[in-house]
Formats: C-alpha cells, structure tokens, sequence
C-alpha cells in the first residue's frame, strides 16, 4: 500500500472571501464548480475527495490546484481557443435570413441548396437546422399532399348524399 501525497494549497484568499465569491458567481457554473473545488481543499479535503465531490476527474482536479497555486482566482477562469472560424460570415447570414422570409416553407435540402448556390459553401443539413434554430425559426415535418385533392378544395363544401 502506497502512502498518500499531501498537496498543500495555498490560501490566496481569506475563507470568507472566497465564500463571497462563490455567492456571486452563482451564474457562473464553471468557476462555481472550481470554487467549490478549492473550498473543500480548504477545508482539509484531499484532492481526490474534492474531486469526487464535485464531480471530476483526480486528473482534472489536480490541474485545478496547480492553477489556482499558481494564478490564484484567476487561474479558475476557463480560457477558450476560439473553435473554428463560420463558414458564413453575420453579413451573409442576415442576407440569408432575409432571402429565407421571402417564402414561407423550406426544407432542410432547399436551404441547404440555396447556402451553397447563393455563398458557395457546403453545410450539412444537421448544421443547416443548426443555422434555422439560430435564426428563430421551426423545424416541422410538412403535411403529406393528397394527390387526389382538387385545387380548389378548401373552398367548396362537400355535401354527402344521407
């Protein structure tokens, strides 16, 4: 049996600050969830016991305290690379939007025929709803057409012989 590293953190802020902290970020899942983390640190907890609780990996949970050492507060705070450029850029996507309310109904395939006509980029039509959410606007199955139903249908009244 192996004995147990102890870690010690380092106490950036007074206990009651980092509560107050902890209250303000409510909103802030992210740097709650951390805060939370070092909270149990703390209090005494191991690094692996803080982790559990709050749902992490030991990894992940050891990453946290070498940031939180380093940078303190800070060092919590998530830093994204960005993910990858749109296709589209917000000025086509309005020029989109608009050509989209010119008609009523669209399939996923027309939209995603007209991107590509129209911009000349390829979009799956998974992205392609992705894009129509973004914009607002419904995604629904269209009502199956009865070949056999006359043009004028909706205005006539049928009169059954009873």
């Amino acid at each position: 049996m192996g004995r147990k590293r102890i870690y010690e953190v380092v106490k950036h802020l007074p206990a009651e600050e980092l509560d107050k902290r902890i209250k303000k970020l409510e909103k802030d899942a992210r740097i709650l969830k951390r805060l939370y983390f070092i909270r149990h640190l703390y209090r005494g907890m191991s690094v692996e016991g803080a982790a559990e609780l709050v749902g992490i990996t030991k990894a992940t949970g050891y990453s946290w305290l070498k940031r939180w050492n380093s940078r303190g507060y800070k060092g919590l705070i998530p830093e994204f690379g960005g993910g990858r450029p749109a296709k589209l850029t917000k000025e086509q996507k309005e020029k989109l939007k608009e050509m989209l309310k010119e008609r009523d109904s669209w399939t996923t395939k027309e939209v995603q025929k007209l991107i590509e006509e129209e911009f000349g980029v390829s979009y799956s039509s998974w992205q392609v709803r992705r894009i129509l959410k973004s914009f607002g606007m419904k995604y629904a199955k269209p009502y199956q057409k009865d070949y056999r139903k006359p043009e004028n249908a909706e205005g006539e009244i049928c009169q059954s012989p009873l």
